[in-house]
């Protein structure tokens, strides 16, 4: 099957101009400004739109299995195309974890069946299964994720020769969730001491820290230096923690930030409660603003989302009781192009930190830009369209936003997945299947 894409205005590898992009067989045949005549199965036209790569997802929870009242694989994946994204990679921390090759090998076998854009998993670090890193098909997986801190699941791992190990012997590159938990212990008993059982929301990043983030932190950067580990912290949240980040010194050290954290702030915890809720907390309007100008400055590599569901009778409490996360991946590419819109990163930008970054950094197989001979991952974007969200829009299984009735000036016309349109005219296209990534 041929497709062209015509019309559009091409954002890839730093240059934003007007061509058109042939597809052939799922795969980007030409990218060219002579407007080929020739025969096609498939016309699309882009006029007055922005033609991206798909999204490249780094950081997702999509619950299966074992969590499935909250998001499944197919419900979860939905929502990927309706925000334009077209790759992700599930965390470990599910029911069962993703801690052996056999779990492991189970989400890909759902995946294969349930996932309507392309997919791969990242397997969990414990205590004691390091031993299992030399099983692992490294084309197959981008890395192996690490809870350095008490967060959902489980998963910590806090026995210091355990995290040496690790370090010093992961075949993949490291990711890891810094967070100190016994800081955060202490700083939970003060704050139940001072204002009751189940603190009010407002104190949550009183109690997941800025001291809780940056101990943690800088223990693994203190150890992927030592090691000369390929490490990337997720989710970074504080200004002091950026200190830690050198990408000249050592490149090999790299952090994401992720959409809740760039476009929110304490502030926002008044008017939007538990539902912004996450670890780590959403910090002070200093804290995101020092991650806005990181996205510029090369010590932010990657967006992601922390896309992490929950219902929303899990969402009710305070710190204590309040599940912590919140479904983004649908709305996570228009949320950053309204920081394109205020001025706080360009739309070339942007593409690196949600497209080509992600597929370097993991070494993802020929996804991530709109290159001859790549799969035809992309996503058609049109501004000046304003839009509301409203509840019947949303995919997510959880069946909530934090964005509900935000209005956006930017929307996903088209996605498509090796070349097939996975998503269109507000609907996805549910008899998809997407590919799984390679990788190396």
């Amino acid at each position: 099957m041929k497709t062209i894409i015509s019309g559009g205005t091409i954002v890839n590898e730093g240059r934003v101009f007007d061509a058109d992009i042939i597809i052939s067989d799922g795969r980007i045949l030409e990218v060219t400004d002579h407007h080929p005549e020739a025969s096609y199965d498939e016309c699309i036209d882009a006029s007055g739109c922005y033609v991206l790569p798909g999204v490249i997802d780094d950081h997702v929870h999509f619950r299966e299995p074992g969590l499935t009242d909250k998001a499944d694989i197919d419900s979860e994946s939905r929502a990927a195309a309706a925000g334009g994204v077209t790759s992700f990679f599930d965390m470990p921390n599910t029911v069962p974890q993703t801690t052996t090759p056999e779990a492991l090998a189970d989400k890909f076998a759902r995946a294969s069946k349930e996932s309507h854009v392309n997919y791969s998993f990242f397997y969990g670090a414990t205590n004691d299964n390091v031993d299992t890193f030399s099983s692992l098909d490294i084309h197959r997986i981008p890395g192996i994720k690490l809870f350095m801190g008490s967060s959902t699941g489980n998963m910590l791992v806090d026995k210091r020769a355990a995290l040496e190990r690790i370090f010093a012997e992961s075949p993949l590159p490291l990711m890891a969730h810094c967070e100190d938990t016994q800081i955060i212990g202490r700083n939970m008993a003060e704050a139940q001491r001072l204002y009751g059982p189940d603190p009010k929301v407002t104190h949550h990043p009183e109690i997941r820290s800025e001291e809780a983030c940056y101990e943690s932190t800088r223990l693994a950067v203190e150890l992927a230096r030592k090691y000369d580990t390929h490490f990337h912290v997720a989710h970074l949240t504080t200004a002091k923690e950026l200190t830690l980040i050198d990408p000249v010194a050592y490149p090999h050290i790299t952090a994401e930030a992720t959409v809740a954290h760039l476009y929110f702030c304490d502030r926002d915890y008044n008017a939007l409660g538990t539902r912004i809720k996450c670890n780590p907390a959403i910090k002070t309007v200093g804290d995101r603003h020092a991650l806005q100008q990181a996205l510029t400055d090369g010590r932010i590599s990657v967006i992601g989302t922390d896309h992490a569901p929950h219902l929303l009778s899990q969402k009710e409490g305070g710190c204590k009781r309040a599940a912590s996360g919140m479904p983004m991946i649908q709305f996570s590419l228009v949320t950053m192009l309204e920081l394109v819109n205020q001025g706080i990163l360009t739309i070339d930008r942007l593409v690196e930190l949600m497209c080509h970054q992600p597929a370097r950094l993991f070494s993802v197989r020929q996804r991530g830009f709109l290159r001859p001979g790549y799969h035809a991952d992309m996503v058609l974007v049109r501004p000046d369209h304003a839009w509301t969200v409203t509840r019947d829009c949303i995919q997510s299984k959880c069946g909530w936003s934090p964005m509900e009735g935000h209005t956006y000036l930017w929307q996903v016309e088209r996605t498509l997945c090796n070349g097939h349109t996975v998503y269109a005219n507000g609907k996805v296209d549910t008899d998809y299947i997407g590919e799984e990534i390679a990788f190396r």
